[in-house]
């Protein structure tokens, strides 16, 4: 067994140390955690390592095996969501690390969506063949419906646990009906001038009024929505015989189970 891994690392250096090197930095992240007393912390490093052993779950256990581009994507993502963006603050520190984030995902869910269709398209044991674009189209909702399902646990983490997964917006001025002196159904704007809150100044002290959550959710669902339609539309290309950039990313099922 160890020799079959040895030539595995041998023969994808590139992912080994990848995967080496941000195992090694989780772990330094996890002691500098606890040695600081924040468990909440040690146990998202723990979950982040859980999460490094999945491309060798799907090997293992399901048969399928990912690319190294893909697998070293998943890595990254996995990485910079949990270490960098969770415990280090790029949320707060960088302005469009949330946006990245979710372009990826939806790129990676895209990809992964389209795997399973394609390998079901191929399949002897499956009577189907799916149009290139039905196959895209099923990929793109599959990807969609995974970046909802995520705005909806942000949200409930938000309400159960008070926490504050769906970033605020600082806004400026207000665009609604509720504002209408004749009760109908015009827009009114309404610039933010002033506003104190519990004796506090948020015009000087934040620049405007808080948006609980809908900008960001809507950034991120329209940033998931172009990452789905970009492997969508590489996807389609593959089928169609006209690029096989998509092989980089997409999951396969081996032929001979392993032992």
């Amino acid at each position: 067994m160890a020799r079959r891994k040895l030539r595995v690392y041998e023969k994808k250096p590139f992912k080994t140390v990848v995967y080496v090197v941000l195992r090694f930095l989780v772990i330094i992240s996890m002691i500098r955690q606890f040695m600081q007393g924040n468990f909440g912390g040690v146990a998202l490093c723990i979950l982040t390592l859980i999460l490094f052993l999945i491309p060798s779950i799907l090997n293992k256990r399901f048969n399928i095996e990912l690319p190294d581009t893909l697998e070293v994507i998943i890595y990254l993502f996995i990485f910079s969501a949990e270490i960098l963006g969770e415990i280090n603050a790029f949320y707060v520190h960088f302005r469009h690390w949330d946006t990245m984030m979710h372009t990826m995902n939806g790129f990676i869910m895209g990809a992964i969506g389209f795997a399973l269709i394609d390998i079901l398209n191929k399949s002897e044991q499956v009577h189907m063949s799916l149009s290139p674009v039905f196959v895209s189209l099923v990929a793109f909702c599959f990807s969609m419906t995974v970046g909802v399902a995520w705005e909806f646990f942000e949200y409930g983490v938000d309400q159960i646990f008070g926490r504050d997964m769906q970033k605020d917006t600082i806004i400026t001025e207000i665009y609604s009906v509720k504002f209408d002196e004749k009760e109908g159904n015009n827009v009114v704007k309404v610039p933010i001038e002033s506003l104190e809150v519990n004796g506090e100044d948020w015009i000087a002290n934040y620049g405007g009024y808080i948006d609980v959550g809908l900008h960001d959710t809507m950034k991120d669902l329209l940033v998931n929505f172009l990452g789905a339609l970009i492997f969508s539309v590489i996807g389609w290309f593959y089928l169609m015989g006209e690029n096989d950039t998509a092989l980089k990313f997409l999951p396969k099922q081996k032929k001979n189970p392993i032992a």
